[in-house]
């Protein structure tokens, strides 16, 4: 009976330690990027280095296949870890966070596609305006909606004008904000639309062929806005093929986002992560 009880006290001083250690690991890894995502991103930008992030949708994983997902992620080198999706129908968001954050150091910026995909235990979040629609709700109404709740998270808020760009079929994204994407060669609306997000304030720029798309964006296009805005330049959608990230970040992408094709065959992140990180750093 002795030996039961020393055996309980010990499991609860186990649970103590490991309970503490582990808000101490996240806690601590706040306090060592105190400088902020967006510093992180913008330094990079500035050294020409390259980032690749990968798109985790918390209705497509759970802890047993997140796990070795994010082995794969150190192992690669990925700089960043996307937390999020246009629906986002399971209540698994913030222990999906939460695991990531125990498992590595590899920074989680969510990436919402409604008001309530806000976890405090990420360390960023992409405050998203759908700055190439017409859907007053996305550009602005959703942000008044969510403010309070994304103002107490105690994140990093990270204001980004997001810019759909067909792929060549209908994405869910297209779908749920009820608005038309920039036409494929419509590279003038593409450069227009980013460098008036960049005025009004937005401090990175998303352009996205979105989830399942048949064609990614074009470099054409990608170099066009990349040659008229400062702030970093995101790229996701329909890149499902090492050689493309390569291409877009040749043709002046900064941060390169894959989802999807990483859903299908995870060991593809050793391959994306090395074709972005190839890319050569200009002096």
């Amino acid at each position: 009976m002795y030996e039961f009880a020393a055996l309980t006290v010990l499991f609860k001083s186990y649970i103590s330690i490991r309970t503490n250690f582990y808000t101490f690991l996240h806690e601590n890894n706040r306090a060592e990027m105190t400088k902020g995502i967006y510093h992180s991103l913008t330094a990079r930008k500035q050294q020409h280095k390259k980032s690749f992030a990968v798109l985790i949708d918390p209705d497509k994983v759970n802890d047993r296949n997140l796990e070795p997902l994010i082995e794969l992620a150190i192992s690669a080198n990925v700089d960043y870890l996307l937390v999020g999706g246009s629906l986002v129908i399971s209540n698994y968001l913030d222990d999906c966070v939460q695991l990531i954050k125990r498992s590595c150091n590899i920074p989680v910026i969510l990436f919402p596609g409604s008001p309530n995909q806000v976890s405090k235990y990420a360390d960023a979040l992409l405050y998203l305006s759908l700055i190439s629609g017409r859907n007053a709700d996305l550009l602005i109404g959703q942000h008044v909606v969510s403010a309070p709740v994304v103002k107490q998270s105690g994140l990093e808020i990270l204001p980004t004008g997001y810019m759909v760009i067909d792929g060549g079929a209908p994405t869910t994204v297209s779908y749920i904000s009820n608005a038309l994407p920039i036409p494929a060669d419509k590279n003038e609306i593409a450069v227009c639309t980013a460098m008036a997000g960049e005025m009004l304030g937005m401090k990175l720029i998303y352009m996205d062929a979105g989830s399942g798309a048949k064609r990614a964006i074009t470099e054409e296009m990608i170099a066009k806005v990349a040659a008229v805005i400062e702030v970093p330049l995101i790229i996701g959608g329909g890149i499902i093929e090492p050689e493309k990230a390569y291409l877009n970040c040749k043709a002046g992408a900064d941060v390169i986002v894959v989802g999807n094709a990483i859903e299908k065959n995870p060991e593809l992140i050793k391959e994306m992560a090395a074709a972005v990180h190839s890319v050569a750093v200009q002096v």
